[in-house]
């Protein structure tokens, strides 16, 4: 197993530039984003401008080429300003990640380059109202016609709903072997749409749906992997994205800790700031431990992901599962740290938190990677 990593200093350099665009550009729009309920395109835009939409991407499909450590570290540091713009890139790596790993060269050639530029958006069309953890129960259905696949169904809690211009839809293909695949699903399909989009607690600028799929035909071609092997397309997948969960995570809590400790310098009671109490100190302190920890446990899993190891999958769901349980706790504290201020939306304290929640839940929900580590575990 490998047992170390070292950032590059170029990684670190173009960290950097991300954290001073995410500081400068994004920060200011965060709390618009999320009182409007409304997706940022000048923020996807800036993004791709600065070659950051190209992070998830290999050199020859128009990406930087240079691996999942550095993309989580983009990802946390746009979390830190606004956890909806992470998402922004996190997706561009869910829904292409399925044709990185399982796809066609024609495949590869025919969406990654656009994606790579910003061009097109992606998502990634698993989860169902009755299917959410186990894609066993899946009802969407899809069957052969001549050359064609004919696509039948509806997916739930979607992110980039309405947004992306590519879907990677799941399906059933043989229902008494309990056997599904995954297809591409362009946004231009006719009989593809998106049904209602959900009103949630955070994230608010990425639009979460339902897309609807009646009699929607694709070629053959668009067929990723085999037939039949869809969900071993899909838990490779996840195995790599969940990773971006726990990236957002990490940054919302550094976030939602330098928030607080800054406002503790400032905030004066009896004559002093807060920050010399010792109450205040140590859920400062604990902040900051729980996500250096969490931290080295995502960089530590990135590095190994890079390099193919077998551990991958444990590190990855535990990476996961720390860093998301630690978001949430963090920000819980930072509310506290803030007192009155810390619960209303004029301070952006509150909104971590309720951007927080949802990392304990998508990617595979934190009891399922508890199961997953604890059957690595047993082997």
């Amino acid at each position: 197993m490998t047992t170390a990593y070292a950032i590059p200093q170029e990684h670190l350099d173009f960290r950097d530039t991300i954290r001073q665009i995410a500081r400068e550009k994004i920060a200011p729009r965060a709390a618009e984003i999320d009182a409007t309920a409304s997706y940022p395109w000048d923020v996807r835009e800036l993004l791709a401008a600065n070659d950051v939409l190209a992070l998830p991407f290999a050199e020859e499909h128009g990406g930087t080429g240079t691996g999942t450590l550095m993309l989580q570290m983009a990802v946390e540091e746009i979390a830190k300003a606004c956890a909806s713009s992470a998402l922004i890139l996190m997706l561009q790596e869910l829904g292409t990640l399925p044709i990185q790993l399982f796809g066609t060269d024609e495949q590869k050639q025919r969406f990654l380059p656009k994606c790579a530029s910003g061009e097109w958006a992606a998502a990634f069309a698993l989860s169902e109202a009755e299917a959410g953890s186990n894609p066993a129960d899946m009802r969407t259905s899809a069957v052969q016609d001549g050359d064609e696949w004919v696509i039948n169904g509806s997916k739930a809690w979607i992110s980039n709903a309405g947004i992306a211009d590519l879907y990677i839809v799941f399906a059933v293909t043989d229902r008494a072997a309990k056997r599904i695949t995954a297809f591409v699903v362009e946004k231009d399909r006719p009989g593809f749409s998106i049904g209602k989009l959900e009103h949630k607690l955070g994230i608010k600028g990425s639009p979460t749906g339902s897309p609807v799929l009646d009699d929607v035909r694709v070629p053959a071609e668009n067929v990723i992997g085999e037939v039949g092997r869809g969900l071993g397309v899909a838990l490779a997948t996840l195995q790599r994205t969940r990773l971006g969960a726990a990236a957002q995570a990490v940054g919302i809590a550094q976030g939602a800790t330098d928030y607080a400790n800054d406002y503790a310098k400032e905030r004066i009671v009896s004559g002093a700031p807060i920050n010399e109490l010792q109450g205040i100190q140590f859920k400062l302190a604990d902040m900051e431990t729980g996500t250096a920890a969490a931290r080295e446990l995502l960089y530590k899993a990135c590095t190994l992901i890079d390099a193919g190891d077998p551990t991958a999958a444990k590190y990855s769901s535990m990476a996961k599962v720390f860093a998301s349980d630690n978001a949430m706790k963090v920000t819980l504290e930072a509310i506290q740290v803030l007192g009155g201020y810390g619960y209303v939306t004029e301070y952006p304290v509150e909104r971590m938190m309720r951007d927080a929640k949802i990392t304990q839940i998508y990617e595979g929900t934190n009891e399922i990677q508890r199961v997953i580590i604890a059957r690595q575990m047993s082997r």
